[in-house]
């Protein structure tokens, strides 16, 4: 299963946080719906900067525990690498999303004539 290795920070780029996850997107929308969790109203995080996708997960662990040692310069230096403006990569990751869900089906127009008909 593939594990996700992230950078995640607020709109001011003060706190970098590191993480580790199995669904990057659910993580996101985690974020998304408990603001204050890690930190005051100010300093939401809710910016994807980095990720890295892990195929195993002891892999994922242990990128997770270097990355996690490293100081604020050498990860902006890992984000600036692969995201020199800092901008937030979910929308990206949003837009994937889309492409592989299969649309529904349009619904039978015999099915809303049954409905209405009296």
């Amino acid at each position: 299963m593939k594990r996700f290795v992230y950078i995640i920070t607020d709109r001011n780029r003060k706190n970098l946080h590191v993480g580790l996850c199995s669904d990057l997107m659910k993580t996101i929308q985690f974020y998304s719906e408990m603001p204050t969790l890690f930190f005051d109203n100010a300093q939401q995080l809710n910016r994807l900067v980095y990720f890295e996708e892990i195929n195993t997960e002891e892999q994922a662990m242990e990128r997770f525990k270097v990355v996690s040692t490293f100081t604020r310069p050498q990860k902006e230096k890992m984000i600036r690498s692969v995201n020199a403006d800092w901008i937030d990569l979910t929308i990206g990751l949003k837009y994937e999303q889309g492409l592989r869900v299969r649309p529904q089906l349009r619904p039978s127009l015999n099915a809303n004539r049954r409905v209405m008909a009296f």
